[in-house]
């Protein structure tokens, strides 16, 4: 059974789909649910620049799959070194697969043949599979034509990068999810002067937050100022 194999992952608590600031991405949130629920697409394939959330939504759909009582197994493959590939044995028996970064396998002739026949046991079983890359599936430098043909089963999903205005509205609804406001303009102003990636901008927000309650002060632009100039000279 599933739940007898010894595969572990940690949850990102905070990385479900109620967490995740959509921008222009809605459809593709829609697409991960069904997929999850049993109502859409057997694979889906998400992929697109770093920094935009496809490992956010990796978890989301894990956070689900575990809330409709499924068994669901979560993988970062970029991490410095591949693991040995004994991983995937039992794998197939879990409803609800998510591997981040698939492009680190590539070239890997041990790896790429293991994922082939995990592929196959586990899509056999009718379960899900996710997937995201750095870039589309045809242009991931597999070199087993099988799992390339595979990849490009089921739905491709790039993801849209958020405009500024969505950044600042991404901003706005963490920063009301971890119980503080920040304004409009103090959102432009972080923009303009600290961070784009979303990774960096939320690193923010913590150390925001912990300032704004250590001062007693809400953010305006001359502590936001204040708190960048200490970080910059800390």
């Amino acid at each position: 059974m599933a739940q007898q194999l010894p595969l572990h992952f940690e949850f990102r608590a905070n990385q479900t789909f109620n967490d995740f600031f959509p921008g222009s991405n809605h459809e593709i949130v829609t697409h991960l649910q069904q997929c999850v629920a049993g109502s859409g697409e057997q694979q889906i394939v998400l992929w697109g620049n770093s920094g935009q959330g496809k490992s956010h939504l990796l978890q989301a759909c894990c956070h689900q799959a575990q809330k409709q009582n499924l068994s669901s197994f979560y993988f970062d493959l970029s991490n410095a070194q591949l693991p040995d590939t004994a991983i995937l044995n039992g794998l197939d028996e879990y409803d609800v697969v998510c591997f981040d970064n698939i492009e680190h396998i590539a070239g890997n002739a041990a790896w790429e043949l293991a994922f082939f026949n995990f592929f196959n046991r586990h899509r056999e079983r009718g379960h899900k599979l996710l997937i995201s890359a750095s870039s589309a599936p045809n242009d991931i430098a597999i070199q087993l034509p099988d799992l390339k043909t595979r990849l490009n089963w089921g739905l491709s999903l790039k993801i849209q990068p958020l405009t500024d205005s969505d950044r600042i509205e991404a901003l706005i609804f963490k920063a009301n999810q971890m119980g503080f406001e920040i304004a409009p303009q103090a959102g432009r102003f972080l923009l303009t002067h600290y961070a784009r990636d979303l990774a960096s901008l939320w690193a923010l927000l913590e150390k925001l937050d912990k300032a704004s309650l250590a001062a007693k002060r809400k953010l305006t632009i001359p502590f936001l100022k204040q708190i960048l100039d200490q970080e910059s000279h800390g």
